[in-house]
């Protein structure tokens, strides 16, 4: 067996010392912690493969830091280590969720044995977890339809980012398809089989908000008949999806905080805080840096949150993107609707290319889905989409009217302008983000005239 992280936590300094030499000879890194809030606040930071704990400690003792790491790290196993072994002290251990207890002064080769066979159920643990994590995703996870190399990238950034429990910002225009991108982060990660729970902040008022996200206990206000968890707790295991989090207010700003820094909700009207263990992927159509220099978003928060950030570009700025992903939701819609329906005509075809979508993939779904319902032929044509009549003329019969290289200098034109849009006007990233050398950049905009925004 390959070597693991293990962390010893005991008050005897000695005797954590022993076992810490005798687990490291078989390879393995071992962190000695003397007390329990120092293995808690360690755990804040990095995983372990297996936690060995004295039982009886000042402080928070054996039993107790068992309760608070099982929602923490609920695949870690926990040995606990007792002078004091009893029957009732190993069944209270047992339901409590550890592995195994063993008695001091313990045995060399039998402390070893038994955490070799913990190490194995862990590893077996994580395999089972990661097999059917894929037959989960061969069975039907969703997709991202694209062709474009910017969303590439996007894709890939989330897939690295999946392999991790931390937090990640998805920012970008509304439409773009923030939750997709964070449901394909919870369906690519070890958390595939947890619940995914997604809220959208701006739907509630802050106290109300504040009762969503951390539960309330009975009579903590008029109406709580009951208490009830909150969807950080009832997230467990899984990950929770913050829509809209540039919304909340300052004041429920630093609870959120607190929260992600803790690993602690405290519900409504409660004294005790509760342990929770979830992913964090949040999504903004702000531009939150800003927001944190006009003082409307806390700077920390924003830190916190944004550890991997990552950006969708609008639909306006991916061209390519347009076709494949009209033509998937024209599929699914006329699944929905027992149609048969062999695509789009020519002209609407133009028209979906040239169009700007201001609303982005959202407003291609709601137009395709449209169109599938009112099509009144084999195919889509451009009356089935009800456009006003304004739009119809200059976004087709104005581009259908151009020869072929003018009309794909319009595309290009269009293309490079967005890019200088999302690159603020800087040039180098506008070229990069293009895939074309800066050199190329500038003869472009200077054949089609275009001023850095």
């Amino acid at each position: 067996m390959s070597a693991a992280q293990l962390a010893v936590v005991d008050d005897e300094p000695r005797l954590a010392e022993i076992l810490a030499m005798l687990l490291r000879r078989d390879g393995h890194k071992v962190d000695v912690f003397p007390t329990a809030e120092a293995f808690l606040a360690a755990l804040a930071e990095q995983s372990f493969d297996l936690l060995l704990t004295d039982l009886m400690m000042p402080g928070v003792d054996g039993l107790e830091l068992l309760r608070r790491v099982k929602p923490l790290a609920p695949d870690m196993p926990v040995v606990l280590i007792t002078a004091h072994a009893s029957v009732p002290t190993a069944v209270a251990a047992i339901r409590e969720g550890a592995f195994d207890y063993v008695e001091k002064p313990f045995d060399n080769e039998a402390c070893r044995a038994l955490v070799h066979r913990a190490l194995q159920l862990r590893a077996l643990t994580r395999e089972n977890r990661r097999l059917r994590a894929a037959l989960r995703r061969g069975a039907g996870s969703p997709d991202i339809v694209t062709r474009s190399p910017l969303m590439r990238e996007v894709l890939d950034l989330a897939a690295r980012a999946a392999r991790s429990r931390t937090t990640v910002l998805v920012s970008g225009e509304s439409g773009t398809g923030k939750e997709l991108v964070a449901r394909t982060i919870h369906d690519h990660s070890d958390r595939v089989l947890g619940p995914f729970v997604a809220v959208n902040c701006k739907a509630f008022a802050s106290g109300v908000l504040e009762s969503e996200l951390f539960g309330h206990e009975r009579g903590a206000y008029t109406g709580a008949a009951a208490a009830r968890a909150g969807v950080f707790e009832r997230a467990s295991g899984g990950t929770l999806f913050l829509d809209e989090i540039g919304e909340i207010d300052l004041d429920f700003q630093a609870k959120l905080l607190r929260t992600l820094q803790t690993r602690e909700v405290l519900p409504v009207g409660g004294t005790k805080a509760r342990a929770v263990d979830v992913r964090i992927v949040a999504a903004t159509n702000r531009d939150l840096r800003a927001e944190v220099g006009a003082g409307r978003f806390r700077e920390d928060l924003y830190f916190r949150l944004a550890v991997i950030p990552i950006r969708l570009p609008p639909l306006r700025d991916r061209p390519e993107d347009v076709l494949p992903l009209a033509q998937h939701f024209l599929g699914r819609f006329c699944g929905e609707l027992g149609r048969e329906l062999a695509g789009f005509d020519p002209a609407v075809e133009a028209w979906l290319i040239a169009h700007a979508w201001p609303g982005n993939v959202r407003e291609l779904e709601n137009l395709v889905e449209r169109a599938a319902v009112l099509a009144r032929g084999e195919s889509i044509a451009l009356d089935d989409l009800l456009l006003e009549p304004a739009r119809v003329v200059s976004a087709v019969d104005d581009d259908d009217a151009l020869p072929l290289q003018a009309f794909l200098d319009r595309a290009a034109a269009r293309r490079i302008r967005g890019a200088l849009v999302q690159a603020q006007g800087r040039r180098n990233d506008a070229a990069r983000e293009l895939g074309v050398e800066r050199t190329t950049l500038y003869r472009l905009i200077k054949k089609f005239g275009l001023e850095d925004p």
